[in-house]
């Protein structure tokens, strides 16, 4: 059978057809909502106004931040409202998954930029704290949602030879609403004393075009076969690529469900996130011009040992240039920024983007849409500790908090290297081949 599918696999026909680049635009501008969030929330909670509404005894820190500068936003209410997106999102992600199975991804995808419309109106709107925390949850629910259907729709879409650059679609719309986050915060600031309304309120917009943009962008038709719809699969594919010679690889898309029935300082902090903002934006295309020529294991491996160098030569010149009471002086400081920036440009062209690719390609179709969800689910859990636990994590730990770090993209690595596979060039549903032929998953499947 193996030798069977990789004769099959050479003769997959297709290009990349206008419907493709629409879809997977439309589809990627979900990954806009997951970067604005991210961004906005960073800047927001920076501006004075909005501390003063919703969280005055950390204004009352931060005025006082000459004192302990490691400390002055450490307040488990505001790691709260930071962290609270994420425990939902981890939710919401486990629930998407059936709907993604049974409902198909446009259903998930819509469901996400409705939630994520909602989400954006209520804290563009909040009158206190408890509304404040609901739509927090709300934006959750959207991400749990887009980051469970997005991914899996960019991969189905794809053709094989263009699908790991096609697919970081996402994370580049990811890294640009981070920067266009940053950009938003970094102007409405100076708008007082309603700047951080209009910060938050403007996630409305690619919230209500991942929405009208999954009511038009057609369905994959590996979820469409895998539903039952068969014919209208064919029909799908053909449109999207391009021809009608696309008998091998409808027949994986077929194939793959018998194995189913089978059953297998402010404006400081303002640039700077301005800055990596934009360097982790642009970096990202470093991995779509290379990712399907140099492969997956490359760049993670080569971009973790760049970050966990960068996160050690931070940890150093802060522990020793940077006191609990004193500032950085301007010479070191410019060696910190250039060493995050180094850093940043890695985990754009490594696991930033790959961390969503690969999980959404190696999974068998029956289990992909569960698998995609316990990838979003993790990601999301850990996201959420991290946001919950950063600042006390900064309070106790100062510059040791990089080692810290640097530690985990160590084991991260090293997992990299021993486990994971190279699915470069590999048909999306002819995966399980690989698992198969690796020296220790063998041993499993």
């Amino acid at each position: 059978m193996e030798v069977v599918s990789k004769m099959r696999a050479e003769q997959y026909n297709g290009r990349v057809t206008v419907h493709v680049i629409i879809a997977c635009i439309v589809a990627a501008t979900g990954g806009s909502l997951f970067g604005y969030d991210v961004g906005i929330s960073g800047g927001v909670t920076s501006m004075d106004e909005f501390l003063i509404k919703f969280f005055p005894s950390v204004y009352k820190q931060k005025m006082h931040a000459h004192e302990n500068s490691y400390c002055k936003y450490n307040n488990q209410v505001l790691a709260a409202f930071t962290s609270v997106l994420y425990i939902a999102g981890l939710v919401a992600s486990l629930i998407a998954s059936p709907v993604t199975r049974k409902y198909g991804r446009k259903t998930s995808i819509i469901a996400g930029g409705i939630s994520f419309l909602i989400g954006s109106i209520l804290n563009a709107a909040a009158a206190n704290l408890a509304m404040l925390i609901i739509g927090r949850i709300m934006l959750g629910v959207g991400i749990g949602f887009g980051d469970q259907a997005i991914p899996l729709y960019l991969s189905e879409m794809a053709p094989t030879h263009l699908r790991g650059g096609l697919n970081m679609m996402f994370q580049v719309a990811t890294t640009f609403g981070i920067f266009i986050a940053n950009m938003i915060n970094f102007g409405t600031q100076k708008i007082k004393p309603w700047g951080w309304r209009l910060s938050l309120g403007v996630a409305a917009i690619p919230a209500l075009m991942m929405t009208i943009g999954g009511i038009l962008i057609p369905e994959t038709p590996n979820s469409l076969v895998e539903r039952g719809y068969k014919e209208k699969g064919r029909i799908v594919l053909e449109k999207i690529r391009g021809t009608n010679h696309v008998d091998a690889e409808f027949q994986d898309i077929v194939d793959a469900i018998l194995f189913q029935s089978m059953g297998f300082g402010r404006d400081a902090s303002l640039y700077s996130s301005a800055l990596t903002g934009g360097v982790l934006a642009f970096s990202t295309f470093i991995s779509i011009a290379t990712v399907d020529r140099l492969g997956r294991r490359p760049l993670l491996i080569s971009g973790g040992i760049q970050m966990i160098i960068c996160q050690v030569i931070v940890a150093i010149i802060l522990g020793m240039k940077f006191g609990e009471n004193q500032e950085i002086s301007k010479s070191y400081s410019i060696f910190v920024v250039v060493a995050v920036c180094v850093f940043v440009v890695a985990f754009g062209w490594s696991w930033g983007p790959l961390g969503w690719t690969v999980p959404s390609e190696i999974f068998p179709l029956e289990i992909r849409s569960a698998g995609q969800s316990i990838t979003v689910a993790v990601n999301l859990l850990f996201t959420f500790i991290i946001a919950q636990s950063f600042l006390s994590l900064l309070c106790s730990f100062r510059f040791g908090i990089f080692l810290f770090f640097a530690g985990w993209i160590i084991i991260m690595t090293i997992f990299v290297y021993l486990f994971l596979p190279e699915t470069k060039g590999i048909p999306i549903e002819e995966m399980t081949f690989m698992w198969r032929k690796h020296w220790f998953w063998k041993r499993i499947l």
